[in-house]
Order: structure tokens, then sequence, then C-alpha cells
């Protein structure tokens, strides 16, 4: 069954209400603090499931933290490796499905300038170019090995857990989704040849994959990671042009860009998927508030209810 997250970043009362009259089913994102040595707090996890279930939602993702000194293998990275071992054993315990992996570098800093798209009515939305790009010095391909020979070493400690607790581990693509990232095209395949374990999977996000090549490249990699069962969540967003084609590409509302969203979310049917979509990224539409972005969150959580319930009628 494929169900709807949203945002929790904001626990209070008002925020969760909402959320519950909109129709949501699962809450994301929720901040676990951590205890003085800088692991998850497993009373704490467990009081924020409570708190999210009192409300009639479930937990869904929570993010382990990124470590750019585990990735360069500088001083302490074997301490952050178990901090974050021991992070997951909580949310394992605690009895949360989905972790989000990240590491530093999953992007070339700079290889894409960032600038604000303006679109119907003036709403406005993030988007990238390679015009006017810094164009960094890029890492070696030694230095690329270095890096992915960490992203392994901290999966083999990882998985283990996962495997014992019945996690599911999601990695995100690189956004932007310049060539050689480490999460981009090819290496984003490479995550599940090198961890063939079933709670080995993706956050497969609908947006950023458009921006490395459209729809059919949305849809080809559904109909692959789908059909191994290794989608996990979606963030399900809508873009304007790519990187390859337009040298550039924007972010847009759900019905306002390139892709059929109808089109993605019956390939997700069709391969199996049972998850949670999420729509990510939201403009700030007129008289909203920019710190939170209420009026395009409800849009775009409507839009996505109104799409499952055709596909009930499909």
């Amino acid at each position: 069954m494929i169900r709807i997250a949203a945002w929790a970043l904001d626990m209070s009362d008002a925020v969760l209400t909402r959320l519950v009259q909109l129709g949501v089913d699962c809450a994301d994102g929720m901040d676990i603090p951590t205890d003085d040595l800088g692991v998850y707090d497993l009373e704490q996890a467990i009081a924020i499931k409570q708190r999210i279930h009192s409300f009639g939602l479930q937990v869904n993702r929570v993010s382990l933290p990124y470590s750019k000194e585990f990735v360069d293998r500088a001083g302490g990275w074997e301490a952050e490796l178990e901090r974050n071992a021991a992070s997951l054993r909580v949310l394992g315990e605690a009895g949360y499905p989905l972790v989000r992996v990240g590491f530093h570098y999953m992007t070339d800093t700079g290889a894409v300038r960032g600038y604000e798209g303006v679109h119907r009515g003036g709403y406005r939305m993030r988007g990238g170019t390679f015009a006017g790009a810094e164009n960094p010095e890029q890492a070696s391909p030694e230095v690329r090995e270095e890096r992915w020979e960490q992203v392994c070493r901290a999966y083999e400690s990882m998985v283990p857990i996962a495997e014992e607790y019945g996690l599911k581990l999601m990695m995100h693509p690189a956004d932007p989704p310049t060539l050689d990232t480490m999460f981009g095209g090819l290496g984003y395949h490479r995550l599940i040849d090198a961890f063939p374990n079933p709670c080995v999977g993706y956050l497969y996000c609908v947006g950023t994959r458009a921006e490395a090549g459209g729809s059919a490249l949305v849809l080809d990699e559904i109909n692959n990671y789908g059909r191994k069962g290794r989608i996990f969540e979606v963030h399900f967003r809508n873009v304007r042009g790519s990187l390859p084609t337009a040298g550039a590409f924007e972010e847009v509302l759900l019905d306002d860009g390139d892709m059929n969203m109808f089109a993605i979310l019956k390939a997700l049917h069709r391969v199996g998927f049972d998850g949670t979509l999420n729509s990510d990224h939201h403009p700030t539409l007129e008289g909203d508030d920019p710190a939170v972005n209420h009026m395009s969150t409800a849009y775009s959580i409507g839009y996505m209810k109104a799409l499952l319930a055709a596909l009930a009628c499909d």
C-alpha cells in the first residue's frame, strides 16, 4: 500500500494536528536528541514515537548524521562510525522502520550554480545551472575510490545491525546529480551491487533523478530498483529541464513541470512499491509563512491524495 509521509521537524500540537487533518499517514525527519556521547537517546526516541502515534500517525524516516571526518579518514573517524552504529541500534530498539544514510562529498560543491526560478503567479523555487558555476577542481579517481571504500566500511558496520532489528537503510541520490558524484547515476547503482542485502535500498528522489535525465530516466530507474524491491521511500516532486538537456533545472509544483506525475505513480504501483511518498520541497505561496510553507505543503499533499484516488480507480 502506498502511503503519504510529511516532514515533522516541528512536532507541535498544531503541526501534527494539521498533518492528520490533511490525511497524512506517516511523519518524517523527527529530530531525536542525543546523549553526552552523541548517540541517539533511547528514552527520547521512544517518547517521540509515542507522541507521533498519539496523533494517529506512524513514524517513518529518521536520518543518521553526515560525517566529513569519516569520509576523509580524519582523526576520530572510527569513533564516529561507532556512534552511528550505536544510534542505529537505538532506532532499532525504539522500532523505527526507515533510516536515511548520508555522507559528505555526495555532491560536487560548486559544479552547479543555484538560483531561484520564477513560475506561474510569481512563486519561486530552487533552480540549478551549469552557467556561471564555479567549476571546482574535481577529486581524483583515487580519492573518489578511497571515499567509496569508507562508504563500504560504514555499510559493513550498519547492515548487520539493520538486519538484526528489521531496519531499512536508505540512500538519497546526489543532488544536484553532476556526472561523477558518489551517488549520481552509476554510483547510485553501485550501492546495491556491493550490498545485496534486502535492508539496503533507496530514498528515491524523483525530482533529483529527473534533473539528471527527465522522465525517461526516472521511469527506467523505477523499473530497475522497484522490481528489485529496493525503493523504500519516494521524494515525489516535479522539475523543468535537466542538466544534460538544458544545462539547468528548476523545481516546480507537482502539476507544473515536465513530468506526468500520475505516470510516475503508476510505474511505482506496477513494480509493487509499498512505501511512502513525500513531496519534500515546497515553495512559498502568496500569503504563506516562508518559514513553514503550510499552503504549498497542503496543496502537494492534496495533489498526491488525488493521484492515489485516481490510481485506485484506474
